[in-house]
């Protein structure tokens, strides 16, 4: 992110539009986290207040200012918990899928709106900011699926597999979790090396062509 200052302090715009997008795209994901979590009985998200859009209440600082500074942290967290849940395999499976989901819901939002305002002529400012809202919330929505603990992809396949395979996936959480780090230390190298936008990259590319058409 740093390398990139001198083009943010330039266009105001891109500055704006990573920002909105950042704060829109963390604050939704976790919500939806806590609001489903709460919904299938855990007392935790409204005990700590946590069913509310502010960004404030979410939000990860070290792994926020970690972001900031290379392009990759832990933005927010929920404290959800299957054990406190009336359905604690069903109920979990649904909280934790309603984050990533969520941001592929606010990607289809601003994609609409995208639309529906460029058939006027507004500062081209505006259209870029929306442009980042639709593609960071894309990525948020395919990154979040990958099936590396801890991201939310590990816990969705922990939910949907019988007993004694769901224990065995445990049993190698970190091992999923090196692999993670291992492509994460791998894209800062770049070109050839950057298998994570290889996996990640022609899915969003996918996604964004059919919600802005290019």
């Amino acid at each position: 992110m740093l390398l990139y200052w001198n083009q943010i302090l330039q266009e105001p715009a891109i500055a704006v539009g990573i920002l909105l997008a950042v704060l829109i795209g963390m604050t939704v994901h976790e919500f939806a986290h806590n609001y489903v979590a709460h919904l299938a009985g855990d007392p935790v998200p409204a005990r700590e207040g946590r069913l509310t859009l502010d960004p404030s209440v979410h939000i990860y600082w070290p792994g926020f200012i970690m972001f900031v500074l290379i392009g990759f942290g832990i933005l927010g967290t929920a404290p959800i918990s299957a054990h406190r849940m009336r359905n604690p395999r069903w109920g979990y499976l649904a909280a934790v899928a309603a984050g990533p989901f969520s941001n592929l819901l606010v990607a289809i939002v601003f994609a609409i709106l995208y639309r529906i305002l460029g058939n006027f002529t507004l500062p081209p400012q505006i259209m870029l900011v929306l442009f980042f809202i639709v593609v960071f919330n894309l990525l948020l929505f395919i990154f979040n699926l990958l099936p590396f603990f801890p991201i939310d992809g590990w816990h969705i396949v922990l939910a949907l597999l019988p007993p004694d395979l769901a224990h065995t996936w445990q049993r190698n959480a970190m091992t999923t979790q090196y692999i993670l780090l291992g492509l994460i230390l791998l894209s800062f190298l770049g070109g050839r090396f950057n298998l994570l936008s290889l996996i990640i990259g022609p899915p969003l590319d996918f996604l964004r062509q059919i919600l802005l058409g290019f």
